[in-house]
């Protein structure tokens, strides 16, 4: 993949997670700069997510860890547990939510 179709394809994926987010009516905030995703919650908890376009990865940071995301097979699998993004961003917002969110963005 070139950087540019890589950044490209960060670009939507950032977008289509504001979009979950949105969609299931989570209350937090959100802040785009570039290619870096932040999202706030009330108890001033932060998830970011950002393309890192050397790498080709995604990167998630949350409280509970950081997580490198490698395309395989048109998913985001986590380098080490192979868990897709989707799954482990759900896992975090519902943390700091204190409920069950399902984020479809695969």
């Amino acid at each position: 993949m070139t950087e540019q179709s890589f950044l490209s394809r960060c670009e939507r994926l950032l977008e289509t997670i504001e979009d979950a987010l949105d969609a299931a009516g989570i209350d937090c905030d959100s802040m785009r700069s570039g290619h870096l995703l932040e999202i706030e919650f009330d108890d001033g908890a932060k998830i970011v997510v950002n393309g890192q376009a050397p790498l080709q990865e995604i990167w998630l940071a949350d409280r509970s860890g950081g997580y490198h995301f490698r395309d395989i097979d048109s998913r985001w699998c986590d380098t080490r547990s192979g868990e897709n993004l989707s799954d482990v961003l759900s896992r975090c917002v519902s943390a700091h939510c204190a409920v069950p969110v399902t984020l479809a963005i695969d």
